[in-house]
């Protein structure tokens, strides 16, 4: 697995771990190969001769990306080429791809919920880094008869997601403010509708595919129902032990936003059986909890020097 130290990745390895699988890691930050490195790869994926590589790695920063738009497009382009690339020359069985449903980008109102067929518009450079690598897979598959599913994952979140990503943004505003005593929570565009799913039931997903995937088939994985950012924040500020008020900062808007993202998982589900279990309120609880032990945690930690 490519990726495991990432998020989802440290979730996806403690399921195949639990599902008795035995898994070979391999992160950039924990000394791995650089997707980018394909001779390192190759070596890698020969050496641990897998049955499976799931492909994880990447720059996964939409907002990152509109100020490093070529590393984002050469590292989960290129990148995804190589992982690729890599498992075809040790014969590996399967190899599962995991991209994202910014794919779809610019979605006529009528294609909602989003289905596998609708054109891919990306907006943003993440997004298109991201289309860019979805054509690769099934280019391998298409070109080179290689057995390659790919995950088109919608907005997931759980314990342990940057604060980079919105849900957790504003959990860990939350937290410093409950401890600061401040009242305001600053945000970005609330406006959009995004379709929200447990990390849990996506890492679920994607052993699922690797076990009863269709070779060369793209996959939505997604809870199937769009909810206003808004609403997200409002239910995080509820959970605030004192109160307080979301704060419009225009430093956290995006350039460019897509109005809404709802998926269609049928054809995940008649495949797999893959169906969400997580309710959303209860995912958040979660996020909300671990923000405050996280705050907590590097409030307690003494200046340099001490």
């Amino acid at each position: 697995m490519t990726g495991a130290a990432g998020f989802v990745g440290q979730y996806l390895v403690a399921h195949l771990c639990d599902s008795g699988d035995e898994v070979v890691e391999t992160d950039r930050s924990h000394g791995g190969p650089d997707v980018l490195d394909a001779d390192a790869l190759l070596a890698l994926v020969a050496d641990a001769a897998p049955e499976v590589v799931f492909h994880l790695a990447g720059q996964a920063d939409v907002g990152r990306s509109w100020t490093t738009p070529a590393e984002t497009l050469r590292v989960n382009v290129e990148g995804t080429f190589n992982v690729l690339v890599a498992a075809r020359e040790a014969g590996v069985s399967r190899v599962v791809t995991v991209t994202s449903a910014d794919v779809y980008g610019a979605v006529d109102p009528i294609d909602l919920p989003i289905s596998e067929s609708v054109p891919l518009r990306p907006v943003s450079p993440y997004a298109v880094s991201k289309a860019a690598a979805d054509m690769v897979a099934e280019q391998a598959h298409l070109g080179f008869g290689q057995d390659v599913v790919r995950a088109r994952s919608f907005n997931h979140l759980g314990p342990g997601q940057s604060d980079r990503f919105v849900c957790p943004a504003i959990a860990s505003r939350i937290a410093a403010n409950e401890l600061s005593g401040d009242d305001e929570v600053p945000v970005g565009d609330l406006t959009p509708l995004r379709d929200f799913s447990d990390v849990r039931d996506v890492v679920r997903a994607y052993r699922m595919l690797a076990v009863d995937g269709r070779a060369g088939v793209a996959y939505n994985v997604c809870s199937g129902m769009a909810v206003p950012i808004s609403d997200v924040a409002e239910h995080l500020v509820a959970l605030a032990t004192r109160p307080m008020r979301l704060v419009p900062d225009p430093e956290l808007f995006r350039p460019v936003e897509v109005p809404e993202l709802c998926g269609d998982s049928t054809v995940l589900q008649a495949d797999t059986g893959w169906e969400p279990r997580s309710d959303l309120s209860e995912t958040l609880a979660d996020v909300m909890a671990d923000w405050r032990t996280r705050v907590s945690s590097e409030s307690q930690v003494p200046p340099d020097g001490d």
